[in-house]
């Protein structure tokens, strides 16, 4: 049996099955309207458990979210005389998610569409909520949409096929949702490490029903990242520039995100300083990174083509304790002097 949490949107509301099977997508979808999206990757592995319907296959990686992919859908969806009663689903991991949902939100001016969440990353974060884009010469998500899957199924069977660097890019995710709001989850994490590695099924369950609990709750509340949405940007002012510097993965760019807005915290005194430590601890705990050397330049040359800046300042999250986020309007400039 499978746990259900709702999403209310003013674009729609959105469900998100965590437990329900990727075996069960014909129940949720009108199979003979339905176009599937998903990577090679996935079609490789899981390709026989979908319903029969037509589907798309693209490139794995970050690299395929652009819109000349995109495009290339469009034509492959045109192909198909898809239509305005027609629906879309993307089963894969983030990138698969962002460029389904996009595709969806902008074809016919926007059609049906839902999630089959393969991955760690994409189940506790990027599959929810309502946010798909694609990058733009290099630049991550700077063309997109807000519009919310009809619903999010987080298959946590398929999690046993991902490396280990997968799974681990997807706990920096569930660290950071603990960090701003959940001092109890961020607890459970450091006292079942083992359990969650190895996957075991209570604990993983726990953890992706928790962190989506806690995002589903911020998205009905600040769908459009007017005011508290920001708070789930913690670390990711640097991490996204980390990500596109140094090309890494990106739970490990924003675990050294993290780092840099939790000192930065410290140093405004917001945050106690064993509270910074026990942060290292778990973000090492989870054999994720705390520190990226990089070319200074290159990184503040990428935040300031950040979405999210406005003009020289940036709405940047800060920790006033583990469990607790708070947003400050930083300048740019004091970011570069002070970091």
């Amino acid at each position: 049996m499978f746990k259900t949490i709702k999403i209310k949107g003013g674009m729609g509301d959105s469900v998100v099955m965590v437990g329900e099977s990727l075996i069960n997508l014909g129940n949720h979808i009108p199979v003979e309207k339905t176009v599937i999206l998903t990577d090679k990757n996935v079609w490789a592995h899981h390709g026989k458990d979908f319903p029969p319907c037509r589907v798309i296959q693209i490139e794995p990686g970050e690299k395929a979210k652009t819109l000349d992919t995109v495009r290339d859908i469009y034509k492959r969806l045109l192909e198909f005389e898809t239509g305005r009663s027609s629906f879309i689903a993307g089963i894969g991991g983030g990138v698969v998610c962002d460029i389904a949902g996009f595709a969806a939100s902008t074809f016919l001016r926007g059609i049906r569409f839902g999630f089959v969440s393969s991955t760690l990353l994409s189940q506790v974060d990027a599959s929810v909520g309502g946010k798909n884009g694609v990058n733009l010469d290099g630049y991550k998500n700077i063309v997109g949409v807000f519009s919310q899957p009809e619903f999010v199924i987080c298959d946590l069977n398929l999690l046993s096929t991902l490396s280990q660097r997968e799974l681990l890019n997807g706990f920096a995710e569930i660290i950071k949702h603990a960090a701003i709001y959940d001092a109890t989850l961020f607890s459970f994490l450091e006292e079942n490490c083992k359990k969650a590695l190895a996957l075991e099924k209570n604990t993983i369950e726990k953890l992706v029903y928790d962190s989506m609990k806690i995002k589903a709750a911020v998205v009905s509340r600040d769908e459009k990242e007017k005011g508290e949405r920001r708070k789930l940007n913690f670390g990711h002012t640097f991490g996204h520039a980390f990500e596109k510097v140094k090309g890494i993965l990106h739970g490990e760019a924003i675990s050294a995100g993290m780092i840099i807005a939790s000192k930065l915290s410290v140093k405004k005194g917001l945050l106690k300083g064993e509270e910074l430590e026990r942060i290292k601890r778990l973000i090492k705990q989870y054999g994720l990174p705390v520190d990226l050397p990089c070319d200074r330049a290159e990184v503040f040359d990428a935040i300031k083509k950040d979405k999210k800046r406005d003009d020289a300042s940036l709405h940047f999250v800060l920790l006033s304790g583990i469990g607790s986020a708070v947003i400050n309007e930083i300048p740019i400039s004091e970011l570069e002097k002070d970091i």
